[in-house]
């Protein structure tokens, strides 16, 4: 056999090889070598959307993981849940016995679970000038608040907004309340703040004593649909002279101020993720479904508290419906690895989103929810794994953004000094002293700058305060604490099986096939050659 055919017959085997091993390969069934999600859908809040966005769009890249979400509002988001039309829902508040709007009570027929996902401050964003110049550094007292969207306050040169601010010569502007046309967990909660800490104010105004989703509308109030409708509102030129309450993030991506919110140890406070943290200290939740109680928040003598904090919920199935939803047990497994994505990696996202991390027992009773979820993939055993900034090695249990948060500055207290610091999206904009006050920098204040680590004027400040009756403690854990760490969440790696063992050979074949004949081509000519010298 000469040289020549031997180099053809091993440049076939070479290819024969690197085909069979390929074919091989290809026939691995692909489950042996990647997790494959089933897409998911849900509808609901728009005070948690921006995170829940966030997340969606990081898992997506992450892990392949489809997750469809709909900001309609809460009220229509827990009506799909119940006709099954979607596999999950958010809302502020729990499903409702008696609906204001007179519709029939929101019985689910199938189980479900309300879950934590994220707690932030309902803020009040604002659109305000004097002498042409953009008002960063407004100030307002809950009944002063109260009184505005009761339609009792009408003017910003209202001697009770004057009194809340000394450094501001209030301008003869009439005010303008935005408030949702939609029903919206938002409103639950700011109506339900209002009813416990302004009864007489609200009953005259709404005729009611409790809270409502669906807003009242009444006198100059506008109403727009959503979030992003109201906070739009505000930020238009048109909207010179407007007020709404909205999620604290919605400011910071609309480049717009909030009014600090004057709390009961006398300090004016802006919703950061560390006064969220400290104001939900003294919350409670109840035991047996994790819904929240905030009568302790509305009153934290913290003078770090912002009082209208709060969090949110993921509504999640626990049982396969016979008939009439979409849901199924695939779903199940994605809705889990999901939800566990949210309550530690997607948690380190809330700060810079204008939210504020959930603390450990929460954290840990949303783990015993997903459990519940037909198909669940998650375990509530290792938090140690958990990558959430709540979280303190040194201290288990406790909640470490509330230790660190910074104590608020002088000029913050009520009385004749006004900080001229900007708040929120117009956190890099001071205003100037046009009123008979003496102005000053406020303690953390940048918008990021009270999240983590910010020492403000004061120093670092201890939580006050702990029991509340009626409920668990929400700070505090429910069990003896897992001493957690910083580590990324990731998904099971999948094992080094046949598959990938045969495209390793394939690709080695197929570089030897490439590579050899050159080599033995130049080798059998370099001997040709001698043997004709």
């Amino acid at each position: 056999m000469t040289p020549r055919i031997r180099l053809i017959r091993l440049i076939s085997i070479l290819f024969a090889m690197t085909i069979f091993v390929g074919a091989a390969a290809t026939a691995v069934p692909q489950s042996a070598t990647a997790v494959t999600y089933t897409p998911i859908s849900g509808t609901g809040s728009t005070w948690s959307q921006n995170a829940l966005d966030q997340w969606r769009r990081n898992v997506a890249t992450n892990y392949g993981m489809t997750v469809n979400y709909s900001g309609t509002g809460s009220s229509a988001g827990r009506k799909d849940f119940i006709n099954g039309t979607v596999d999950f829902a958010v809302s502020e508040i729990p499903f409702q016995a008696a609906p204001e709007d007179g519709s029939a009570p929101e019985k689910p027929a199938n189980g479900y679970a309300y879950m934590p996902i994220v707690a932030g401050g309902t803020a009040f964003m604002y659109n305000l000038k004097i002498g042409g110049k953009r008002v960063t550094n407004l100030r307002l007292g809950g009944e002063t608040i109260t009184k505005i969207f009761t339609n009792r306050i009408t003017n910003w040169n209202d001697p009770q907004i004057q009194a809340d601010n000394p450094g501001l010569a209030m301008p003869n502007k009439p005010i303008v309340p935005v408030v949702r046309s939609d029903g919206s967990g938002s409103t639950a909660q700011f109506t339900l703040w209002m009813s416990k800490q302004y009864s007489a104010l609200w009953s005259a105004f709404s005729g009611r004593s409790g809270l409502t989703s669906q807003y009242p509308v009444k006198g100059s109030a506008k109403a727009q649909s959503g979030s992003l409708g109201v906070a739009g509102y505000v930020s238009q030129a048109y909207g010179e002279g407007a007020i709404t309450y909205v999620e604290y993030s919605y400011a910071l991506k609309s480049g717009f101020p909030v009014a600090k919110v004057l709390n009961a140890a006398g300090y004016y406070v802006e919703p950061t993720a560390s006064s969220v943290a400290v104001a939900l200290l003294q919350a409670a939740i109840n035991p047996s479904d994790l819904t929240q109680i905030l009568d302790g928040v509305y009153n934290n003598a913290d003078k770090r508290t912002y009082p209208l904090s709060s969090y949110s919920y993921m509504i999640v199935p626990t049982n396969i419906p016979a008939t009439g939803s979409i849901f199924t047990q695939a779903k199940g497994a994605t809705l889990s690895t999901f939800a566990s994505y949210m309550l530690c990696e997607g948690q380190q996202q809330a700060a810079a989103l204008g939210y504020s991390p959930l603390p450990l027992n929460l954290v840990k009773a949303g783990f015993t929810q997903i459990a519940r979820i037909p198909g669940s993939t998650a375990t509530s055993g290792d938090l140690s794994k958990c990558n959430n900034p709540t979280f303190d090695p040194a201290n288990p249990g406790s909640n470490k953004l509330a230790t660190i948060a910074p104590q608020p500055a002088p000029c913050d207290q009520r009385g004749p000094n006004q900080c001229t610091s900007g708040t929120a999206g117009a956190a890099s904009t001071p205003t100037g002293v046009t009123g008979s006050g003496s102005g000053g920098k406020a303690a953390g204040s940048s918008a990021t700058g009270a999240v983590a680590g910010s020492t403000g004027a004061a120093g670092a400040g201890t939580g006050t305060d702990a029991g509340q009756a009626g409920g668990a403690q929400l700070a505090s854990s429910t069990g003896s604490g897992e001493a957690a760490v910083s580590s990324p969440f990731s998904e099971p790696a999948a094992p080094f099986g046949a598959g990938q063992l045969l495209m390793l050979v394939s690709g080695v074949l197929v570089v030897l096939a490439i590579v050899l004949p050159p080599v033995l081509s130049k080798s059998l000519r370099a001997r040709g050659s001698g043997k004709n010298s």
